[in-house]
């Protein structure tokens, strides 16, 4: 990515806006470019403005933020990607966000820098999620998919090559590239070629969804 990170803050209260706004402008990177106040007006500034990345609410009237979400995943004219910010922790907003295409999920008690960092892991087309909640996502969507038989085999483009299987296994033990680099005694951005190859050959849209698949199909 060049230039700044365009971001659209989306969610009802003005003065949590207003602190969002505040706290990611501090950072010269990041450059908000609009604001909503419902799940329809988020829609919307993301149409018109085509930010990198929407901060979205949950809860907002007119629409929420699940669906709004799931709408601006699905419109081929939208390029953003979607970080879900809600004060309630919450396995069932956790999974219909992701499942809506949310690309992070974070809680407004999170810490200003966490916001900052999350703002830039999602603009960069990964994936913001702890570990802890990773297995969370996983015991969700992995296990109701696994059968006592084998397994089916990944769906993919083309076959992933022995190191891409090895770094998809590291992927779905919640390690970050760099434990993966030290673990398999490589560089770094080595590790980001072959997760942007796993990515492509999967047709995942980031590595929550790659995790997921390789635990449904019995390869993590």
């Amino acid at each position: 990515m060049s230039g700044r990170i365009r971001v659209v803050l989306a969610d009802d209260h003005a003065m949590m806006r207003a602190g969002f706004r505040t706290i990611l402008t501090l950072d010269d990177r990041i450059e908000v470019v609009g604001e909503a106040g419902t799940g329809a007006e988020a829609i919307a500034q993301a149409r018109a403005l085509r930010p990198d990345v929407v901060c979205m609410d949950v809860q907002m009237p007119d629409l929420d933020g699940l669906e709004a979400t799931r709408r601006i995943i699905a419109d081929p004219d939208i390029p953003s990607a979607v970080l879900v910010v809600t004060t309630f922790d919450r396995d069932d907003y956790l999974f219909a966000a992701l499942d809506a295409g949310a690309s992070g999920f974070l809680l407004k008690n999170a810490g200003p820098e966490e916001l900052t960092a999350a703002v830039r892991v999602v603009a960069a087309g990964d994936a913001l999620l702890a570990p802890e909640v990773t297995r969370r996502v996983i015991a969700r969507f992995a296990n109701p998919a696994v059968s006592a038989s084998a397994p089916e085999p990944l769906p993919v483009s083309s076959p992933l090559t022995e190191r891409e299987e090895e770094v998809l296994r590291l992927m779905a033990d919640a390690l970050s590239n760099g434990e993966i680099a030290e673990r398999l005694y490589i560089g770094e951005a080595t590790v980001k070629t072959h997760v942007s190859n796993v990515l492509a050959k999967l047709g995942a849209r980031d590595r929550v969804q790659a995790v997921v698949l390789a635990h449904r199909h019995g390869l993590a």
